[in-house]
C-alpha cells in the first residue's frame, strides 16, 4: 500500500508561480513512475507530467512546469511557472508501481486526495 499525500496549492495571479509536493510512504519510491494529473470542474482527470528515469510533459504545460523528485525524500515536485487561469484545477499526484511509463490515469494505482490550484486573471 502507498499512501500520497500533496500540498502547496492555492491561490496566485496570472503569471505568477507555485511548487506542489507529494510525499509518498513505501519503501522502493525510486522505481515507482509518479504522475501529476489535474482535474478542472466538469472535464476529465488529464494528465499534467510525469517522472521516473526521465520526465515527460503534457503539451499543455511544457516549458512552464517542471517536475522532480527526491527519492531520498520519497517526494515529487511540480514546479509551475507562467500560471495560466486554464491552469485552474485540483492537482492530484499518483504512482504506478509496475510497468512502463502512462500518461493514462487508469494506469496509475495510488492517488492523492488532490490540492487545489487557482490561477486568477
Amino acid at each position: 500500500q502507498v499512501q500520497l499525500v500533496e500540498s502547496g496549492g492555492g491561490l496566485v495571479q496570472a503569471g505568477g508561480s507555485l511548487r506542489l509536493s507529494c510525499a509518498a510512504s513505501g519503501r522502493t519510491f525510486s522505481s515507482y513512475i509518479m504522475g501529476w494529473f489535474r482535474q478542472a470542474p466538469g472535464k476529465e482527470r488529464e494528465f499534467v507530467a510525469g517522472s521516473r528515469a526521465w520526465t515527460y510533459y503534457a503539451d499543455s504545460v511544457k516549458g512552464r512546469f517542471t517536475i522532480s523528485r527526491d527519492n531520498a525524500k520519497n517526494t515529487v515536485y511540480l514546479q509551475m511557472n507562467s500560471l495560466k487561469p486554464e491552469d485552474t484545477a485540483v492537482y492530484y499526484c499518483a504512482a504506478k508501481t509496475y510497468g512502463l511509463e502512462s500518461r493514462r490515469p487508469a494506469e496509475y494505482d495510488y492517488w492523492g486526495q488532490g490540492t487545489q490550484v487557482t490561477v486568477s486573471s
